[in-house]
């Protein structure tokens, strides 16, 4: 099946300026990184489980104020940041972080995790507009890995035992297949995320969210 590639176009200043900032970090990764994609996947992978556990926790607490159902939001949200996290356990399997890269993360998430909360408390629809365009970004970082291994750059290497496990893979599967997993869960990752920025845009929101 042919992987869809989707770009929300930014109708707003806040729109723009999440849009920007993602090229912006992405480019960055790149200039560090360059051909080493597994662990620019790896380093992006700590940060991408930020945003679902932080939004998750914000809407438990939400529920609990209003003493009203969430919807399935809470734990959808939850679901998505411990997708992101056995994306991590994976590449741990592939590569391995330095001590810098180990201090470098710990530092990101703590600051990332203070901006996104705030970010969160001042605008839930530009939060996850923001996570709808990381995600759009992190779509096209795997196409770009996934072609590498097509053209023979990066080796096709047999898929981790985790990997196999957590994707029901056959058991001779290769990294491409895994690639192709990982793509697909952060196209949905994408997709939901707009989807809830476009509910609080359209103040098309669920009961406990009104």
């Amino acid at each position: 099946m042919t992987f869809e590639q989707k770009h929300y176009t930014p109708n707003s200043g806040s729109e723009k300026i999440a849009l920007l900032v993602t090229k912006l970090l992405k480019k960055t990764l790149n200039l560090f990184y360059g051909g080493k994609y597994a662990r620019r996947a790896m380093l992006l992978e700590t940060i991408a489980a930020v945003p679902g556990m932080v939004a998750g926790v914000f809407n438990h607490l939400k529920a609990l104020r209003r003493m009203k159902d969430d919807g399935g939001w809470i734990k959808e949200l939850l679901d998505e940041a411990d997708n992101e996290r056995m994306h991590l356990m994976i590449f741990l399997r592939i590569t391995q972080p330095s001590i810098i890269e180990r201090a470098l993360v710990m530092l990101i998430q703590f600051f990332f995790v203070l901006i996104y909360s705030f970010v969160y408390l001042l605008s839930s629809k530009t939060a996850h507009r923001i996570v709808g365009y990381f995600e759009e970004e992190a779509c096209n970082s795997y196409c770009e890995f996934i072609e590498k291994i097509l053209d023979g750059t990066v080796e096709n290497s047999p898929a981790p035992a985790i990997a196999i496990r957590y994707y029901s893979l056959q058991d001779d599967a290769k990294l491409l297949d895994v690639l192709e997993c990982i793509r697909d869960d952060e196209a949905k990752h994408r997709d939901k995320n707009h989807d809830i920025a476009d509910a609080y845009k359209n103040h098309n929101l669920p009961d406990h969210q009104s």
